[in-house]
């Protein structure tokens, strides 16, 4: 088989197209068997350049090996039509069609959230980019988990997994409203510390300790009132007066300077 539009269904034809991952970091991601507690996305195909098939012998072997283990296809094609089949050409010759991922309910999921952990509330990030870097930042720090409002950008699970470097299907995903978050962790124990400026402690003279449910706002957004109200504490990140900065870090920025500082607290 070497069409590829005979063998993933796009959305023109009026089929949802299964997730596509690009190059072999987000691919490797899906296959990495560390996960299947609690992501259930599979490889269905995956599409190699076929003139370069010699060139990544190697990444073919290990392709091969798990094809044999998680049952899926192989599929070289014309490097045109991966080109027509990918976002860009920064796929490195290999891309792969996934199946979908269940995100499940916080409410559903209370008894896998850890006694003295540290997971981090999403709310409002309007970027998919950012989402996946900020996702890139708290799994390097350490974080247990992450929650997503139930309107979020895991609908662009393959871009998401690139700019997060195959990080998103490495981290736990839980779904729930911010505000029912926000009590369900302050219920088992947890501080609720948001990231904001009103009311705030500088980030350096906070404790940090776990159990802890951190809050990370979009830069437009931020974070809801009802979260910010629910919070047992909110801190700020100072910047340098040089130059009179007035604006806002990216929230992947905010993420990586909060996660590592709760790292360093607890480490």
């Amino acid at each position: 088989m070497t069409d590829i539009e005979d063998s993933v269904p796009t959305d023109n034809g009026g089929t949802a197209a299964p997730d596509l991952f690009e190059g072999m970091t987000a691919i490797s991601a899906v296959l990495d068997p560390d996960i299947r507690a609690f992501n259930d996305r599979r490889v269905l195909t995956v599409y190699v350049d076929k003139d370069r098939t010699e060139k990544k012998a190697r990444e073919l072997a290990f392709l091969k090996h798990k094809a044999q283990e998680q049952s899926f296809s192989i599929v070289p094609v014309p490097r045109a039509d991966l080109d027509a089949l990918t976002s860009g050409t920064t796929h490195g010759g290999i891309a792969a069609a996934c199946s979908d991922r269940t995100l499940p309910l916080l409410a559903d999921s209370l008894g896998a959230i850890r006694p003295d952990g540290f997971y981090v509330l999403l709310d409002g990030i309007e970027d998919p980019y950012n989402f996946g870097y900020t996702i890139r930042s708290l799994y390097a720090a350490g974080a247990d988990g992450v929650i997503l409002p139930p309107r979020n950008w895991m609908g662009c699970a393959g871009l998401v997994a690139r700019s997060s470097a195959g990080t998103s299907e490495k981290m736990p995903l839980y779904v729930c409203e911010p505000a029912g978050a926000a009590a369900a962790f302050k219920a088992r124990g947890y501080r609720v510390v948001c990231a904001g400026i009103r009311d705030s402690v500088d980030l350096w003279e906070a404790d940090l300790s776990r159990p802890l449910l951190l809050v990370i706002g979009g830069e437009k957004r931020g974070i809801s009132r009802a979260v910010m109200d629910a919070a047992d504490l909110t801190v700020r990140i100072g910047y340098s007066e040089k130059g009179g900065f007035r604006g806002s870090l990216s929230s992947a920025a905010s993420a990586a300077v909060l996660a590592f500082e709760v790292l360093r607290q607890n480490g």
